[in-house]
């Protein structure tokens, strides 16, 4: 059984290699005509092709593959932390705090738009977008380690998150209320997009992976301990205090960049390990990476997808996200019933 296991797990991460490679070649040749490799290769090769290829759609792809690989690492943190496999990577009030930043943002710069000019304060919007955002996030999960009082009790860290999401998300209604030319750009955060992905955001984007995804890994064996209960974890010496901050900074670590690069992506970090899951049984060590690949594979399909469906218009990703994403857990729920 152990030898079927290891097979399958080397299987499914030979096959989620296979994946990525193929869907970022699918990426670069997917453009404003629809998938064409022909017309990619003839791109690439025109004066044109720095620009188009090697300025816009290279970064966006492999930008696509790494927000969706921080959501999947963040949902395999989430679920193994809270141990709820309905746990997600906005669970601790991520989302909402870095929908209230970029709010905020869009709302000071439409107020301020006549007094200083709109060029000016689209700048000034396009500037501090992404840093609104990453900080709201993080000021979302401070505010709900603040109310739960750190991380020594599961339950008060999971109610302190739905409060922080309610209240800040009526802030932003709020401000959207008084400065409605924000609420457009809310609309667009809310449904996630890629297509702002450039080279400085993959930098971005690749050293919080490789900060948060050791992290993660190195506390694996404890979400393992976890799967036993907290009285069990205990006694076999683990600080669960210390744990949970560990894997609650590289839970907001991983998400708040994720979300300030491609806004609230839908689903990718709760399907994630859920596939993971089905295809092997494995301790978290494995799972965490595993579920980084298919989150960043999931993404990366849809985002292609999104670019290609009704060429030369474009959907936006997370809606393509949360109807796969959806469709799947329902059709799961629906077996697990007939079983």
């Amino acid at each position: 059984m152990a030898d079927a296991d290891t097979t399958r797990r080397a299987a499914l991460a030979f096959g989620l290699a296979v994946l990525s490679v193929v869907l970022l070649g699918a990426g670069l040749a997917a453009g404003s005509e629809g998938w064409s490799p022909a017309e990619a290769w003839r791109l690439a090769t025109s004066p044109d092709g720095p620009l188009l290829i090697g300025q816009i759609r290279a970064p966006r792809t492999l930008g696509a593959w790494l927000v969706g690989a921080l959501f999947g690492l963040a949902g395999a943190i989430a679920q193994g932390l809270f141990r709820n496999p309905l746990a997600d990577p906005y669970l601790l009030g991520s989302a909402s705090g870095a929908s209230l930043g970029v709010v905020l943002v869009l709302g000071g710069s439409a107020l301020t738009g006549h007094a200083i000019g709109h060029a000016t304060a689209d700048a000034v919007s396009r500037l501090g977008l992404i840093g609104a955002a990453f900080l709201g996030a993080l000021g979302g999960v401070s505010l709900t380690l603040t109310l739960a009082r750190g991380t020594a009790h599961t339950v008060r860290l999971l109610l302190a998150g739905v409060i922080v999401g309610v209240v800040l998300g009526a802030a932003s209604d709020l401000v959207t209320t008084f400065a409605p030319d924000a609420l457009r750009g809310k609309q667009a955060f809310l449904l996630g997009s890629t297509g702002f992905l450039g080279w400085d955001s993959c930098w971005a984007l690749a050293a919080g992976l490789v900060v948060s995804a050791p992290v993660a890994w190195r506390f694996a064996r404890a979400l393992d301990a976890l799967t036993l209960g907290e009285d069990s974890a205990t006694s076999l010496g683990l600080s669960l205090t210390r744990v949970r901050i560990v894997l609650v900074v590289a839970l907001a670590l991983a998400t708040g960049l994720a979300v300030s690069q491609a806004g609230l992506v839908a689903f990718v970090g709760l399907v994630a390990p859920h596939l993971v899951r089905r295809f092997t049984a494995s301790t978290h060590g494995y799972l965490l990476l595993a579920s980084a690949g298919t989150g960043g594979a999931l993404l990366l399909g849809a985002d292609v997808l999104a670019r290609t469906l009704i060429a030369p218009q474009e959907l936006p990703v997370g809606v393509l996200t949360a109807v796969i994403g959806g469709t799947y857990l329902l059709w799961l729920l629906h077996r697990r019933k007939l079983t």
